[in-house]
């Protein structure tokens, strides 16, 4: 964000969803995520890691609480009624929602976290002084810091081949999370640019819609109403702007979509299709 969007444009970049947000859209990235297609074989996370050059924090390390994954999988169990589950856990990728009325945002001192015309949450890395401020705001908990400089030991010989060069490595005192793979995303939008046509649906994909062995992670632009990001969206009846839609307001059965903490108004961009339960 430059200087004068800052001195001038603050409060437009700051308006809320119940505002109207900010308008000002080129493209409006989102995920469909169907709870009944995940296995929870990781695969999306382990892309997420090889993509996103993400260090490996070892395991005393994590158990310290300096974990650094963009994507983790949640298990739960649904059925507390009964000591062994006979549909066994449930998982859900959680990653960051990318929010239209993020609360990470203004809380940060510098601006280092702002949204962008495409709909996202980024991150300068350059520009962040480690307050943590964004990570305490986030009521997902997808913000992670860099407490040490992980890249040291990470990638030992000949591991460091394999970073993305689209994207840098991360030091200590950096707070950093999911960014959609916005390096992918730039790289679809140049390519169109190039060739003077809109960005096609499934030409920009992230890293974890692209390994879903069971394909049940969508990516796609919401504002485009034949991507099929937004045709699942609009199947399952989960509108933006609407913060007091329920999956439980919903008479009919098919309708699976709702969206995580969507009672704080926050506007996430991912929808989850609740898992299909047959009942016994």
């Amino acid at each position: 964000m430059s200087l004068d969007n800052i001195l001038n444009h603050w409060s437009d970049f700051r308006k809320g969803a119940e505002e109207g947000g900010h308008h000002k859209y080129e493209h409006r990235w989102a995920m469909a995520i169907n709870l009944d297609l995940c296995t929870g074989c990781n695969a999306c996370s382990t892309a997420c890691y090889a993509e996103n050059n993400l260090a490996v924090v070892g395991k005393e390390r994590f158990e310290k609480g300096q974990a650094m994954h963009w994507l983790r999988i949640e298990r739960y169990w649904d059925q507390p009624d009964k000591e062994y589950p006979e549909q066994g856990a449930s998982f859900l990728p959680m990653m960051c929602q990318q929010c239209g009325a993020a609360t990470c945002e203004p809380v940060c001192p510098v601006a280092a976290t702002y949204h962008t015309p495409d709909g996202l949450n980024a991150q300068v890395y350059n520009r962040c002084i480690g307050s943590r401020y964004c990570s305490n705001n986030c009521p997902f908990r997808v913000r992670y810091f860099n407490f040490y400089s992980y890249y040291e030991s990470a990638w030992p010989q000949p591991m460091e081949q394999q970073l993305n060069p689209d994207l840098s490595v991360r030091d200590k005192g950096v707070m950093e999370k999911c960014t959609f793979c916005v390096q992918r995303i730039r790289t679809a939008k140049d390519k169109a640019y190039m060739e003077d046509r809109p960005v096609e649906d499934g030409e920009a994909m992230t890293a974890c819609a692209q390994a879903c062995p069971t394909s049940a992670i969508v990516f796609g632009d919401a504002m485009d109403e034949n991507s099929m990001v937004s045709k699942l969206w609009k199947k399952h009846q989960v509108e933006r702007g609407v913060y007091q839609q329920t999956k439980n307001a919903k008479k009919n059965a098919d309708l699976r979509g709702y969206r995580i903490f969507e009672e704080l108004n926050v506007d996430p961009s991912v929808m989850y299709l609740e898992r299909v339960r047959e009942n016994v």
